[in-house]
C-alpha cells in the first residue's frame, strides 16, 4: 500500500459537544482541554497510519483561531502530513459548529510530531 493511501485511510475525524464542565469562566472551551483532544486524535491518526507504538515528542504552534463556546459541537481532524525514517507529524485542526446553526468554522489547528518505539522504548523505523 501506497504512503497517499496509508496517509487517506488514516485520516481521523471525532466529533464531541462542548460542555460547561470543559469551560472556563469565559464560557469557551479551556486551551488545555483543546489541546489533550488534539494530541489525543493525533495519536489515534499516527498509530492508524503506522500500527506501531507511537509516542509524542513535540507540538509545533498551536493556534487558536476563534473561541469555542460552550453549547458547541466541534470535529477535530487529524492528517499525517509528513514521514520520516523513525518519525511523523500529524496536522490536527478543530473546527466549531453551532448546535442548531449550519455555521462551521476553523477555530484551533496545530501539528504534532511522533516517534515509532519498540517495547524497550527505543525509537525503531515506521513501516
Amino acid at each position: 500500500m501506497t504512503s497517499e493511501v496509508r496517509i487517506k485511510l488514516s485520516e481521523t475525524r471525532i466529533f464531541k459537544a462542548v460542555f460547561p464542565n470543559t469551560t472556563n469562566h469565559y464560557d469557551t472551551l479551556f486551551g488545555g482541554t483543546a489541546m489533550h483532544l488534539m494530541d489525543e486524535v493525533a495519536f489515534i491518526t499516527a498509530t492508524r497510519f503506522s500500527r506501531q507504538r507511537m509516542v509524542t515528542v513535540s507540538s509545533d504552534r498551536i493556534d487558536f483561531k476563534k473561541p469555542i463556546p460552550a453549547g458547541t459541537i466541534v470535529e477535530l481532524i487529524g492528517k499525517v502530513t509528513y514521514v520520516g525514517t523513525t518519525s511523523l507529524k500529524v496536522r490536527v485542526e478543530i473546527y466549531v459548529e453551532q448546535m442548531y446553526e449550519n455555521t462551521r468554522e476553523k477555530a484551533v489547528n496545530g501539528e504534532f510530531t511522533f516517534v515509532a518505539i519498540d517495547e524497550n522504548k527505543v525509537p525503531v523505523k515506521i513501516l
